[in-house]
């Protein structure tokens, strides 16, 4: 598995992954059109191009998009993380290891210090799957502030922080093949 810079060429296949019943209520910002889909997609790549924004596609050991990450509304060294997988593909491992290839590239390559990660308390699927995370820190016990933020209206969300010192600690101690990191541009 690898990741790689966002391309228009996999929209089609991501928009079919990201329509299933299971995946779409978890996407930012997701449309009910293909020609939406490519739109957006395209603002992605472009707001990339300002450093606003980082994002890659998953791939599966055959190169196939089925997925995507990505690190939104970054200012003062840190972002949101959003992640999805095609349904076909739960369960399989390909979601730590894509979120331990991101985290290793925003880390090394960029001025990023934290990744909050915002997950709904009713989102059973992803808060088991940031469990699985040694390096991941309560966001409510250490970022009281962005936590209250994101939870303005109603306490919807469950925060989580990466550090970029706690991820680098642990990887440090980490089996080298874990964080291997694959970046096709």
């Amino acid at each position: 598995m690898m990741l790689k810079k966002r391309d228009i060429q996999e929209t089609k296949t991501l928009f079919e992954l990201a329509m299933h019943p299971e995946v779409a209520p978890y996407i930012r910002n997701l449309t009910n059109c293909v020609d939406d889909f490519y739109f957006k997609t395209n603002e992605l790549i472009a707001l990339e191009t300002e450093g606003k924004v980082i994002s890659r596609t998953i791939l599966d050991e055959y190169e196939q998009p089925i997925g995507t990450i990505s690190l939104f509304d970054i200012e003062q060294n840190a972002g949101f993380l959003a992640t999805w997988l095609g349904q076909p593909y739960f369960g399989k491992g390909y979601n730590k290891l894509a979120k331990e290839q991101f985290f290793t590239e925003i880390f090394s390559t960029t001025a990023i210090e934290y990744i909050f990660i915002k997950i709904r308390k009713t989102n059973s699927r992803s808060k088991a799957a940031i469990a699985k995370l040694p390096y991941i820190s309560n966001g409510q016990e250490i970022a009281l502030e962005v936590y209250e933020a994101i939870n303005e209206q109603a306490e919807v969300y469950d925060l989580f922080v990466i550090s970029k010192d706690h991820f680098h600690a642990y990887s440090c101690f980490a089996p080298s093949h874990s964080f291997s990191s694959e970046i096709v541009s």
